[in-house]
């Protein structure tokens, strides 16, 4: 039978992610422990017949030698969970597959922007404050939105959550533009796609060379009644920038479910100002969309026992601390 184990330093989010049923799909294939093992367990217990991990949120970091040394058999890693950056690159230093449910992570992150497209298409954001009081709600009316027919939407950034945003709009009757993250590669630029477009929506990598900027011009330059949806990273806006244009330009929307810091600190503007709409970094897999991560990382062991390719396997240069 094949050996495995759970090793999170964090046992409750492998019960949390992968749930009974997921972990008895496992076990058909595998014999492994009930215990889950953190990094101490793993270091003080003998590992030298496991060859397989599976993980989530929680996956100790380990160097090259503990790999070589203690996990001598090991056969791949499966992490049910997005960005493998801080625990990978030991691992393919020693030729070990690592497995991430980076695609399914990607999945609610955009049916919550597709969401939030829709309904600021309908000015339904724009909207909501003025509703709220009697001699608002005629001010209301004119806060209504373009609309879901013909207008255009612009995706900061090429990768998995825009690219399921593609997808998920094609059944509405809208112009999607795609501004990849690396200006090379790009044939309409970050100001055009702001002065363009009537909903811009930020899913920009996590580089350094992103951080800031998204600035107060390109905010400024925006259409009037226009929206910025950033379910991406928070520092990569200029978020002093975007506040003294959104308290200039009253019209404009903007919905973060990111900030940086995260939270704002106390006393932060994006608190009070009547156009800004915080959420709790929700838009990534919660609760029962965790089962959706792991399925694809059983699934993924099922492939590989059954000699099938992977789908998901994670390379050097998808690293976003990758200096290529």
């Amino acid at each position: 039978m094949n050996k495995a184990i759970f090793l999170c330093n964090n046992s409750l989010k492998i019960e949390q992610v992968y749930g009974n049923a997921i972990i008895e799909r496992i076990r058909k294939n595998a014999d492994i422990p009930e215990k889950v093992l953190t990094y101490d367990d793993f270091l003080a217990q003998d590992t030298g017949d496991v060859e397989y991990i599976f993980s989530t949120w929680g996956m100790p970091a380990l160097t090259e030698e503990e790999i070589r040394t203690k996990l001598p058999k090991l056969k791949a890693v499966y992490y049910a969970a997005g960005a493998t950056d801080y625990f990978a690159r030991p691992f393919f230093a020693c030729n070990v597959p690592v497995l991430s449910a980076w695609q399914a992570n990607a999945i609610p992150v955009a049916e919550f922007t597709v969401a939030q497209i829709i309904l600021s298409l309908k000015g339904y954001f724009r909207g909501l404050n003025e509703f709220k009081s009697p001699e608002g709600r005629a001010a209301a009316r004119k806060c209504i939105g373009k609309g879901a027919y013909g207008e255009t939407i612009a995706l900061i950034g090429a990768g998995a959550i825009s690219s399921k945003v593609q997808e998920l709009l094609k059944s509405y009757d809208v112009n999607v533009i795609v501004i990849p993250s690396r200006a090379e590669r790009r044939t309409i630029s970050l100001e055009e796609a702001f002065s363009k477009a009537y909903i811009v929506s930020n899913h920009l990598p996590n580089r350094e060379d992103n951080i800031g900027v998204l600035n107060g011009k390109l905010f400024a330059s925006m259409r009037e009644g226009a929206t910025f949806i950033n379910t991406g990273r928070g520092a990569q806006v200029n978020e002093k920038e975007m506040i003294e244009v959104l308290k200039q330009r009253k019209d404009l929307t903007a919905l973060l479910d990111v900030t940086f810091p995260e939270p704002p600190e106390e006393g932060s503007e994006l608190y009070t100002l009547p156009n800004v709409f915080l959420s709790a970094h929700i838009a990534g897999s919660e609760q029962d969309e965790w089962h959706r991560m792991a399925t694809y990382m059983a699934e993924e062991f099922e492939r590989h026992l059954a000699g099938e390719a992977y789908r998901y396997q994670v390379s050097e240069d998808m690293l976003l601390t990758s200096k290529k």
